[in-house]
């Protein structure tokens, strides 16, 4: 038996050894929830690094969402160079990681390995949930040039991390009818507010620095911008599955969010939110 057991694992680091990228863990679901939060366009770009893994998705070049799914997310992580970047349907990479659909009760687990081998070659995902395997071909395809925010620490003028269930608050009752979302960040009062002009009239939420929901309040001066709804509204499911939010403007008006997400297994993941403003206000 010790000899076979050991001809089985040759085999497999065999198997590997042709991949440039193997990655493995032992629920799936950490994998897509990440994954749905940024799901709000078809295709993705996939960002792979010693770091882990960036899932890379744009909308009409004003908005970027990249999801971070670490190294220490995964039990196996093997990258032979330093970056690999491609191109992948996300919409069926979903599908994929999700094909067993908890069909073997709550408590079952997909464990799921994923293997690249190079530009061109398909990702190649291997599932398995209580003995029944299944194996998916994913075409990739050259990835496009993505783009830069140029969202540098430096240039941040203000930030404020939150608890995310009041900005759910906000988000589950945003006038509809409002083309814009108007957010104010000030050192002074009102400190944070959140502002929409629909056809019944201006709504405002403002909290004060001091609130139990504000954890961090870091703002150095008044800023006044409005961005899409239609651009902020796909930002709306890593919210939903985020306990943590950080609000930052730098000095372009460019509004970062990133959310922070744990995962089933308690592991904490990121997904960043990018936008550009539609307008800025004069004070």
């Amino acid at each position: 038996m010790e000899s076979q057991t050991s001809t089985l694992s040759t085999q497999r680091a065999e198997e590997d050894n042709q991949y440039l990228l193997v990655a493995a863990l032992d629920n799936a679901r950490n994998v897509s929830t990440m994954l749905k939060a940024v799901h709000f366009k078809d295709t993705a770009t996939v960002f792979a690094s010693p770091m882990g893994l960036k899932v890379t998705v744009e909308d009409a070049k004003c908005a970027q969402a990249n999801a971070f799914v670490q190294e220490a997310i995964f039990h196996e992580y093997s990258i032979k160079e330093d970056q690999l970047a491609f191109k992948i349907n996300l919409t069926v990479l979903l599908e994929c990681l999700t094909i067993f659909g908890g069909s073997a009760g709550p408590g079952a687990n997909t464990s799921l390995k994923m293997c690249y081998a190079g530009y061109g070659c398909p990702l190649i995902l291997m599932l398995e949930e209580d003995g029944v395997l299944t194996d998916c071909s994913l075409k990739t395809l050259e990835p496009d040039e993505v783009l830069d925010f140029d969202f540098c620490s430096d240039n941040v003028v203000n930030k404020i991390i939150m608890k995310s269930e009041c900005l759910k608050e906000v988000f589950n009752e945003l006038d509809t009818t409002s083309e814009v979302l108007q957010i104010l960040m000030s050192p002074d009062q009102p400190f944070l507010q959140f502002s929409t002009f629909g056809n019944a009239g201006s709504t405002h939420s403002s909290f004060p620095k001091d609130s139990e929901m504000v954890e961090s309040f870091e703002c150095t001066q008044t800023q006044t911008n409005r961005y899409k709804i239609s651009l902020l509204k796909p930002s709306v499911k890593a919210l939903a599955l985020s306990t943590r939010i950080s609000i930052r403007t730098d000095s372009r008006g460019f509004l970062s969010l990133q959310y922070m997400i744990r995962t089933e297994d308690g592991q904490i993941c990121f997904v960043e939110y990018f936008c550009a403003p539609d307008e800025e206000v004069e004070r």
